[in-house]
């Protein structure tokens, strides 16, 4: 019992709060589902699992890190696109490194030590659903809203916003 506390002591430390969910949307309509806890600790297995849901649809995923930033990765035939909110969290997170090097980012530790957050990645990852990437740019603009807030003005933007809360209220958010 006492190495089953500490595991799960240690995996909670490891994991970082926030949210990772799945959005699909097959004939017209959208539906959300909860990730597992470790998509928001390894953007492999957030690829992973949302290759697994097998949808004839557009998959993405969203995941919130302790509400400082997000990530919109969106698995695809020729390569994951991915969109990181603030690459200068990759100083303190190792899910944000892992972005970076997924995007095959040439920004050093010293160029994001004492840089304002800016966005790395592809801001039309979600263009084709309806998020045009200047409208993208200008929620990652809004610097006032933490990121599960941007994360909502996405689902609003986009028309999923109730599917979303409907699956932050299961889990407690």
């Amino acid at each position: 019992m006492g190495a089953q506390r500490t595991q799960k002591q240690q995996q909670s430390v490891d994991t970082p709060d926030g949210f990772g969910v799945a959005v699909v949307r097959e004939d017209g309509t959208w539906r959300c589902t909860a990730l597992r806890a470790a998509a928001l600790t390894s953007l492999k297995d957030a690829e992973t699992e949302l290759c697994q849901l097998r949808s004839a649809g557009a998959v993405f995923g969203l995941l919130d890190i302790d509400d400082e930033f997000f990530v919109i990765v969106r698995p695809a035939p020729s390569g994951t696109r991915l969109l990181l909110s603030d690459a200068t969290a990759a100083l303190d997170y190792d899910i944000a490194a892992e972005a970076l090097e997924m995007l095959d980012s040439d920004i050093d530790d010293e160029d994001l030590d004492d840089a304002d957050p800016f966005e790395e990645g592809d801001l039309a990852v979600l263009a084709d659903l309806g998020l045009p990437a200047g409208v993208l740019g200008v929620i990652l603009d809004e610097s006032d809203l933490y990121a599960d807030e941007q994360v909502g003005r996405i689902a609003r933007e986009m028309g999923f916003a109730d599917e979303l809360s409907s699956v932050l209220e299961r889990l407690g958010r």
